[in-house]
């Protein structure tokens, strides 16, 4: 399952769409007030499962992507979960390594998003590479 949270219909739906076609079951949220409380179902042990990646927009109604992030990185059973944020707005390298340092996020992608081909092959990436970090992480030295 991979998550998407966005408030514009349109982008929710494409992504959706195309997740689908990935192959993956797509989860999809309007705004960030309804993943705050999917994130109390997480919490309360309520949640059936958890994604394999969350991909949010960063402005949304509700809670920020990052505020979200940060959240779910407290979780146990999200903070190996890559997520990977989207936003229409320029951010600095400072305000970028911020949401990494301190949010856990571990990717930033500019809006217009990359054509399908190239951001199927970017998540893919990010997922791969989140997975092989933990795992060495997780290797006695």
């Amino acid at each position: 399952m991979w998550m998407v949270a966005e408030d514009e219909s349109d982008i929710r739906n494409l992504l959706t769409m195309m997740i689908q076609v990935w192959g993956h079951h797509p989860v999809a949220y309007e705004n960030g007030q309804k993943v705050w409380d999917w994130l109390d179902e997480v919490e309360a042990q309520r949640a059936q499962t958890v994604p394999e990646l969350v991909l949010m927009d960063i402005r949304m109604p509700g809670k920020k992507g990052n505020e979200l992030a940060n959240r779910m990185r407290t979780i146990p059973a999200l903070q190996d979960v890559p997520i990977v944020l989207m936003t229409a707005f320029s951010l600095s390298e400072t305000e970028r390594e911020q949401m990494r340092r301190q949010d856990g996020v571990d990717q930033i992608i500019s809006k217009p998003l990359p054509d399908f081909d190239e951001l199927r092959k970017l998540l893919n990436e990010i997922q791969h590479k989140k997975a092989s970090s933990d795992r060495d992480t997780a290797q006695p030295s």
